[in-house]
């Protein structure tokens, strides 16, 4: 069995000796023998290097690491996922040149990779052991604890029965998550906002609240959220390596297995984050491409997720990424005709070049249809809004209809037309389009412009907002900035303030009045007569 880390000019003797390290074994209740533990210290006084052991609960020495005076380099063991077991069933045994006790990278490893123990044995001036500090994995408490932390102490004063220590800890561990039903098919996850300045906490508060929602529409539950506040983010690990450690701790405690970053990563963040954090790691174009992917049902809506997760992937591609390859499946990774990761760039570019030349088949169905209705003269009304602000709902309400409403925000991906009758035997074209949300990810916006180009054609723009939004305010405004980014500027709107049934009793109306819109409950048919009123006023002006 190979000797990991740094060899580089040991003697042959010292290579040796560790290697016969690799074929030692310790009684199973004993966390280290007094034997093994001299021959370590010894070993690491003279090789000026510290020294470390892996040993199984039957006692056995797995694998042996060397590293330098000051920290050990361990091998790559991978990660266990949440849920199979809490701990790996390794304790690592390693010994400090000058006693002193665990560092931060000691409690790391301990989380990062779930080992049952970590142990540092103190090296005396004589090469014997010294000092040593012992710490293990706490359940999640009230005091907030992570580690249970001893020493100094000396070898004596171990526990007698390492065996019963890691029952006991595990049966914590149990009954802690048997309290916890984990409800979302994807999972736990922690999400992460950086803001630059303490005095905008409640924006990083409403930014984390919408990404909580994202998240529980694409089926992963929320365990923690995490704000930091930088001056700017870290340009590797956005949040700054340290507190990325203390956040992976946290996650393993949460039994997480994802990070969402609320921003969006470049592919060596992606990468770098992972490494540390040993978890899946995805921001929040990824996650809304999730979204995307999992509610496209029509083949336009299909190929335009497929078009813009290949647009995301592509500069991404020229380097194997380990944060990548975990996406495969699950969150983040699926999607119509899942794109494999290790795809070249010129087979991924060939296939963007493929469902462009399809959607402009589709696009020009559309536009014959488009062509066909200002034949015929008649009207077109377009919803458009935030997503969630209960746009299918109202169209349902106002034609009869059975388009797809859920409490999750893009329920709706592809455009849904419906005719209205009016009196005097008018009738229009009412629209249902896809939601819109802020810093709506490029590649996407892209992809669904095609869908939206039906609001070039429409005489009026019902812009939908839910009032008992606490963020609404802001949300018009993101809405009305994509408007303009359309070219949609001078398309004549009515704002239309939904969800009033969520309100006390005519707290809407000044905003109302203020915006010129109409307040309406979507769910309750009499509060729309004054929004047909409005319609039919401005298209025949009556």
């Amino acid at each position: 069995m190979a000797v990991h880390g740094n060899l580089t000019g040991l003697k042959a003797t010292h290579k040796k000796a560790l290697e016969r390290l690799n074929r030692r074994r310790v009684p199973a209740q004993s966390i280290v023998s007094p034997e093994l533990a001299g021959t370590m210290a010894l070993l690491s006084r003279e090789t000026g290097r510290q020294i470390g052991l892996f040993i199984d609960r039957q006692g056995q020495v797995t694998d042996v690491a060397m590293g330098d005076a000051d920290r050990i380099l361990l091998p790559d063991f991978g990660r266990v996922r949440a849920g199979e077991r809490r701990f790996r069933g390794l304790r690592l045994i390693h010994t400090h040149l000058h006693s002193e006790p665990l560092s931060r990278d000691d409690l790391t490893d301990l989380t990062r990779l779930r080992l049952d123990m970590v142990v540092a044995i103190g090296v005396s001036p004589g090469g014997t052991p010294g000092a040593v500090y012992m710490a293990h994995l706490l359940p999640p408490s009230e005091k907030g604890e992570l580690h249970r932390l001893a020493g100094p102490l000396n070898l004596g004063m171990l526990p007698k029965d390492f065996l019963e220590v890691m029952t006991s800890l595990e049966e914590e561990f149990r009954r802690h998550s048997v309290a916890r039903t984990v409800s979302m098919p994807e999972g736990r996850a922690v999400i992460i906002h950086v803001t630059r300045d303490r005095r905008k906490l409640r924006e990083a508060e409403l930014a984390l609240d919408e990404l909580s929602e994202l998240a529980r529409t694409a089926g992963v539950e929320v365990a923690d959220r995490v704000i930091q506040i930088r001056k700017k983010p870290d340009p590797l690990y956005v949040v700054g390596r340290g507190k990325l450690e203390d956040i992976t701790v946290r996650a393993m405690q949460q039994d997480a297995e994802l990070l969402i970053m609320d921003c969006n990563l470049g592919a060596n963040q992606s990468r770098a984050i992972s490494e540390i954090t040993d978890l899946k790691v995805i921001d929040r174009t990824q996650l809304i491409l999730d979204i995307f992917a999992q509610r496209a049902h029509s083949l336009d809506g299909k190929l335009k997720v497929e078009l813009a997760q290949l647009k995301y992937l592509l500069p991404r591609l020229g380097a194997r990424d380990d944060s990548l390859s975990r996406l495969t499946g699950g969150i983040g990774g699926r999607g119509p005709g899942e794109t494999k990761l290790e795809i070249g760039r010129r087979r991924a570019r060939d296939r963007v070049t493929r469902i462009k030349k399809k959607l402009d088949k589709l696009a020009m169905a559309r536009v014959q249809r488009r062509a066909r209705r200002q034949r015929n003269e008649v009207p077109v009304v377009s919803i458009v809004g935030y997503t969630n602000a209960g746009k299918s709902t109202l169209l349902n309400v106002l034609t009869h209809s059975d388009v797809l409403v859920e409490d999750r925000l893009f329920a709706t991906l592809d455009t849904s037309s419906r005719r209205l009758r009016f009196p005097r035997e008018r009738e229009i074209i009412i629209t249902d389009t896809v939601g819109f949300i802020r810093d709506l990810p490029k590649d996407l916006m892209d992809a669904f412009k095609a869908t939206l180009e039906e609001l070039d054609d429409a005489s009026l723009l019902l812009h939908v907002v839910d009032v008992s939004d606490v963020n609404h305010a802001d949300q018009i405004k993101w809405v009305e900035q994509i408007l303009l980014d359309l070219g949609l500027g001078d398309t004549p709107r009515l704002i239309v303030l939904n969800k009033a049934d969520l309100l006390d009793d005519r707290e809407g109306i000044p905003e109302a009045n203020n915006l010129d819109g109409v307040l309406i409950s979507a769910i309750d048919k009499n509060t729309l007569k004054p929004l047909l009123a409005r319609i039919e006023q401005h298209l025949w002006r009556t």
